[in-house]
């Protein structure tokens, strides 16, 4: 059984092994084949390249590279963390290691970078990490490495099905607590054809000035 290192919970534990198993599939959660997840990552992308010129960016949760894949030939310097070291190892191969990116094994809640990034994206990946304060001290963790008048983009399925999932909550829970310290700039909400495709995208402007 592949554990978490350093993790006691219960939850979080049996939320990596989930993860471990999806990875070990062809087509982890139909991020290629599906013309959702598809969609979905075109619009990511175009909210991602909604600013100037990238000159960092910090991806959190690669899964297979579906998304790495489209969003590295536009950054300068990519910065890859996902807690699943399948999902590095996937990515990198996937991408023949390009060497603008790093590639990092590490937990949101923790991982820490001197450099500031203009740039964050954080799809699908919150809901996976435990309770309301987890996720508070996540998104509090990206607050710190986003640079002044950089962006986040975040994606996630919305409450209903995270929580019929069995998770604690999903995109409205966390918009709501971006939006005490960010300026939300653009909200898109699509579904596909089955219940489980429905999420919102939104990205936000970090108004805080370097000076």
């Amino acid at each position: 059984m592949v554990a978490l290192p350093g993790c006691t919970d219960l939850k979080l534990q049996e939320n990596y092994q989930l993860l471990n198993r999806e990875l070990a599939t062809v087509d982890p959660w139909r991020l290629d084949g599906n013309p959702f997840e598809r969609e979905r990552h075109a619009q990511m992308l175009r909210l991602s390249l909604a600013q100037d010129a990238i000159t960092s960016a910090l991806e959190v949760g690669c899964a297979a590279g579906a998304f790495t894949e489209k969003l590295a030939p536009h950054c300068q310097r990519l910065t890859v963390i996902d807690v699943v070291p399948r999902a590095i190892a996937r990515t990198r191969q996937r991408m023949n290691k390009p060497a603008h990116v790093s590639w990092i094994v590490a937990d949101v809640q923790q991982y820490s970078s001197e450099e500031l990034f203009d740039l964050i994206v954080v799809a699908e990946v919150l809901y996976y990490i435990g309770g309301i304060a987890e996720m508070r001290m996540a998104i509090g963790n990206l607050l710190r490495m986003l640079a002044p008048g950089g962006h986040l983009v975040f994606g996630s399925a919305r409450d209903a099905n995270c929580r019929r999932w069995g998770h604690v909550a999903g995109a409205e829970t966390v918009i709501a607590m971006l939006n005490e310290k960010l300026v939300e700039v653009e909200r898109l909400e699509f579904r596909g054809h089955s219940d489980n495709e429905d999420c919102v995208l939104a990205r936000f402007l970090n108004p805080v000035s370097s000076s």
